[in-house]
């Protein structure tokens, strides 16, 4: 009778040999119902499996994946599908096709700290542009997720997305082009995303900008349902955080997300330029006409926000024009519905660092100030030694990502053909003289 430790040992013995993989491999589609049947023993033996060798180790920790699930029991998956990245890993650097797996499983066990130390992480290295997908989109929702009970958290909603919703997100991404394997990474994205917690705290959203733009920059042959919401999320993100938006991407960005994004995102550029005009009154009109379309996106958390933040952006502007002002003239100003109102949007500015200043509560007068930092005290010269250092190290390593790839035959062949043979503009009119 097969068991698990004959498994393991035919899956060491048909690894050693390239020739053997094929054998391997429907070896264990036979074994489906043994590893089913045995899925609460794997665990136990995953430490007796080397990635580097023993290559279907991936295809064992996705069926664990999947017995964890269905035992309802996320959380019992998360250390191990950890355990197992870092060790298919040839280093941080690399992003493995289980990462999206493993935020899946944080997602769905509220584990957001233990996906953060993944997120963390700086990758140089994609095998599959599907993993990347949903590893940035998982990231995101974990991002979101993960500064429950720290300070700057502004807004905190519960995702609701209906089984209705659900479908016709895949529906959506099927007929924007997209493969059947990236809508039903969207799908999945879309129904697990109802474990999450919309929550975007000040820490948090430089990093959660960052991951969406790499969603909407990355390389498609094709527009997907995940680039658009991600572009969607990255545009309401820029306003929260720096109360501003450029439809502008960068020229390696796709032509196809060039093309495509903005035409699916027309309430939320509409929303931008709502935004831009200062006026509270407009933009609060703006959000609730359209709150229906906010919601079946489930942005209407991050909208409430971008709406909070124009109050923030206000005031802001009246520091550079005023050094006193009285809590009634900036109610009056930025539109607030009262004095101890604006106090309080003042009072959290101060503590997030946005702005410096004092409040006078004997007469209600609020003084600008100055920022005290004088970058002469040892923990901000550790903090600039340390941001140089690793501006230095990114360096390094573009430049040795530009040497390999200069070196890629593939890249050479292809910008062969794109360039044209000789192109006489390229020469001097004149011959340069040479030192012999």
């Amino acid at each position: 009778m097969q068991s698990i430790e004959n498994l393991v040992t035919q899956i060491q013995g048909l690894s050693s040999n390239a020739s053997d993989i094929t054998a391997l491999k429907d070896y264990l589609k036979a074994a489906e119902d043994l590893l089913r049947s045995e899925s609460t023993r794997l665990l136990s033996f995953l430490d007796q499996l080397d990635p580097s060798k023993h290559s279907l180790v991936i295809n064992v920790c996705k069926r664990y994946k999947d017995q964890v699930l269905l035992l309802e029991a996320p959380i019992r998956g998360v250390g191990p599908m950890l355990t197992a990245i870092r060790k298919i890993q040839s280093s941080t650097e690399h992003l493995t096709t289980l990462h999206p797996e493993f935020l899946q499983l944080c997602l769905l066990a509220k584990c957001y700290k233990a996906g953060l130390s993944v997120l963390e992480d700086d990758i140089y290295e994609i095998n599959l542009p599907r993993d990347f997908f949903l590893y940035c989109y998982y990231g995101f929702s974990s991002g979101r997720s993960s500064n429950i009970g720290l300070a700057g958290i502004s807004y905190m909603e519960h995702l609701l997305v209906k089984w209705d919703d659900i479908h016709r997100a895949k529906a959506l991404s099927e007929s924007f082009g997209a493969s059947t394997q990236c809508a039903s990474l969207c799908y999945m994205q879309f129904a697990h995303n109802c474990s999450s917690l919309n929550i975007v705290g000040v820490i948090e959203q430089i990093l959660i900008s960052l991951v969406v733009f790499q969603v909407v920059t990355a390389p498609m042959s094709s527009i997907n349902a995940i680039a658009v919401e991600a572009y969607k999320k990255y545009i309401l993100v820029s306003l929260i955080h720096h109360g501003q938006f450029s439809s502008t991407l960068p020229k390696y960005t796709s032509s196809a997300a060039q093309r495509n994004l903005k035409n699916f995102s027309q309430p939320y550029m509409e929303l931008v330029n709502t935004y831009n005009t200062g006026k509270i009154a407009e933009l609060e009109t703006y959000v609730q006409t359209n709150r229906e379309k906010f919601e079946s996106d489930n942005n209407l958390g991050l909208v409430k926000q971008v709406v909070s933040s124009m109050y923030k952006r206000n005031i802001q502007r009246l520091t550079q024009t005023y050094l006193t002002l009285s809590l009634q003239d900036i109610a009056n100003t930025v539109q607030l519905n009262s004095s101890k109102e604006a106090e309080m949007h003042v009072l959290q500015m101060i503590q997030d660092g946005e702005i410096f200043a004092t409040i006078n509560q004997k007469d209600g007068m609020v003084r600008f100030l100055e920022d005290p930092e004088q970058y002469k005290t040892c923990e901000m010269i550790e903090h600039i030694d340390s941001s140089i250092q690793r501006i230095m190290s990114l360096s390094k390593k573009l430049t040795a990502m530009d040497e390999l790839i200069s070196c890629d035959p593939l890249y050479l062949g292809k910008a062969g053909r794109e360039r044209q043979r000789f192109d006489f503009d390229d020469f001097d009119s004149v011959p340069q003289k040479f030192n012999i």
